[in-house]
């Protein structure tokens, strides 16, 4: 099999993640930016909260440019081999042109209302998640400010997620891969 990697993108809790895990138990390979972010907190010793992992992503992207997470990850990509490596976690038009280096990137975006996501946030309950809707559109305005929407934009296919099942939502995008040859 070829090798195809698969940049998700999509503000916080649109399903990225869901769509990962299940392309994951379908053989591809995964690789998350946000791991990379809560990797590098934990190396700092400092708490993996939203705050502190957006100052974080923040200070990297100052320090190495807005590339910053993408070159964090991109020898776990490089090192992945064929087939297809799901990149879950796109948040600006130049991480999209580092992981292009790795080889043929299709861009998958993925969309749902705010209070659809921040439903969905609720419930999955991770450390680093807004605890309400006003730091939910906190964090969305600093995902706006580092560019998400240049990829979400120049997406080649885009999911609408306010009304699908999980499997509705990972069936979705398996078929989108597949087409593409994935």
């Amino acid at each position: 099999m070829a090798r195809l990697i698969v940049c998700l993108v999509g503000m916080p809790g649109a399903g990225k993640s869901t769509i990962a895990e299940g392309l994951k138990a379908r053989g591809c390979t995964v690789v998350n930016m946000g791991d990379a972010v809560r990797a590098e907190a934990k190396r700092r010793n400092i708490e993996p909260t939203g705050d502190n992992l957006g100052r974080i992503m923040l200070q990297l992207r100052d320090r190495d440019g807005p590339g910053a997470v993408a070159h964090l990850v991109k020898p776990l990509v490089r090192d992945a081999g064929n087939g297809t490596v799901v990149i879950d976690g796109i948040r600006s038009g130049r991480e999209v042109e580092v992981l292009r280096e790795c080889g043929p990137l299709k861009l998958l975006a993925v969309h749902a209302s705010s209070e659809t996501r921040f439903d969905y946030l609720k419930r999955r309950r991770r450390s680093d998640d807004p605890d309400s809707p006003e730091k939910l559109h906190e964090r969305d305005q600093r995902e706006l400010g580092v560019g998400i929407s240049d990829p979400i934009a120049l997406a080649d296919e885009t999911i609408s997620n306010n009304n699908l099942s999980r499997d509705e939502l990972v069936e979705a995008a398996f078929r989108i891969v597949r087409g593409w040859g994935g």
